[in-house]
């Protein structure tokens, strides 16, 4: 078995011609500048890229593997050398069932799948060309159709407020929306981790999975996970989700919580920490405020600790939160120590400062280790390093 590094919630932001899929993303967010910059740069193993439904999407990987700079793994995945790529979709539920919106993840083998899966979805969706659409199907329904075309379900971002199962305020539990028999992990994002998650008794079936949710290049894989398999395909990421035959988990890296954009709750005018059992802001005196994913799962708590094989939750920040380290600075760093994933995991920090000076470098050591002071988020806003 090896270790490889992945990050399953990447977002394409323009076809090859140009036009949008995901409004939000940047531009550059193409799906070959992506998988270039996710091997070249970031040293990821393994990618999903969850709006490969979009038809022109689906035409540039073609183009790709005719030109064989993209080949199919015989176990499913598409491999840019010693990239696998796992092409997906992200979907928005919400249905007279279901007061959403809910996002979901959904996972596909190989290209003549995920087209099948792409001329279902224009039967259900009102623009296919773009991403994280709303689909007029059930969750089940949805989930019954990934399943039959062999793919892997995951709830999304699962206690983000506005557009998760559990962050709405509304639902309590996973099979009011899903069938919990045909969930294959569940993704926590940016503003929760292991210890929050497990909380809640229901989730300690399931495997957990951290991913970036990148809407530009450079926000790749600040957060990801280590799987451990034979070889990074999707059979073998499957089993992984599943804890099959010696394949894991064995590590997610992912923001301190504090760091996350919806921690704590904040008063919706002017972001300053509120305490929901009072009438107002004692700041400004607003009574509307944005519920953190903190509180949230206070709510919600059914358990006290986690089960005993739950893989460790490192809190690593990623080298775009550092003080001092710009663009030129970080560029410098690549150019000696490859990619991203090497810099933050194995070069040690007399290497790091005979090319930055030794405070950052001390700063991206503490980020290894977890040792940094923070200021908590919330309301769409990131925390903040205090060092």
């Amino acid at each position: 078995m090896k270790d490889y590094y992945s990050d399953l919630h990447i977002h394409i932001g323009r076809t090859m011609t140009g036009k949008p899929v995901k409004i939000t993303g940047a531009k550059s967010l193409t799906f070959t500048n992506i998988i270039e910059h996710a091997r070249n740069e970031k040293g990821l193993n393994m990618i999903g890229i969850i709006d490969c439904h979009s038809p022109e999407v689906i035409l540039e990987i073609a183009q790709l593997m005719e030109t064989g700079d993209v080949i199919e793994h015989q176990d499913g995945g598409l491999q840019y050398g010693d990239l696998t790529i796992i092409p997906g979709s992200e979907l928005e539920i919400y249905d007279e069932n279901c007061q959403g919106p809910i996002h979901v993840l959904c996972y596909f083998p190989n290209l003549m799948i995920m087209r099948e899966f792409s001329q279902w979805l224009s039967n259900h969706l009102k623009n296919i060309t773009l991403s994280s659409q709303r689909i007029y199907a059930s969750g089940r329904e949805l989930q019954s159709k990934v399943k039959e075309l062999g793919g892997l379900f995951i709830p999304a971002h699962v206690f983000t407020p506005f557009k998760s199962l559990y962050g709405k305020g509304v639902h309590r539990s996973l099979e009011e929306v899903f069938d919990k028999n045909q969930i294959d992990a569940i993704e926590l994002g940016l503003s929760a981790d292991t210890a929050m998650a497990d909380q809640i008794q229901e989730l300690h079936k399931y495997s957990f999975i951290t991913n970036s949710d990148a809407h530009s290049l450079k926000k790749i894989a600040r957060e990801y996970h280590v799987l451990q398999m034979a070889e990074p395909s999707f059979l073998e990421l499957e089993k992984a989700l599943k804890g099959e035959e010696g394949r894991r988990i064995k590590a997610n890296y992912g923001l301190d919580p504090l760091l996350g954009k919806y921690h704590q709750t904040v008063c919706s005018q002017c972001f300053a920490p509120f305490d929901p059992n009072h009438n107002e802001c004692i700041n400004c005196g607003s009574t509307k405020y944005i519920k953190g994913v903190a509180d949230r799962i206070a709510e919600l708590k059914t358990a006290s600790e986690s089960p005993n094989n739950r893989p460790p939750y490192v809190h690593q920040v990623p080298l775009e939160f550092i003080s001092g380290l710009g663009p030129k600075m970080l560029q410098k760093l690549l150019d000696h120590f490859g990619t991203e994933m090497a810099i933050l995991h194995e070069v040690p920090i007399e290497k790091l400062s005979e090319i930055i000076p030794a405070k950052t470098a001390e700063l991206i050591v503490k980020a290894r280790e977890g040792k940094l002071s923070l200021t908590a988020g919330g309301g769409g806003k990131y925390g903040k390093i205090a060092d």
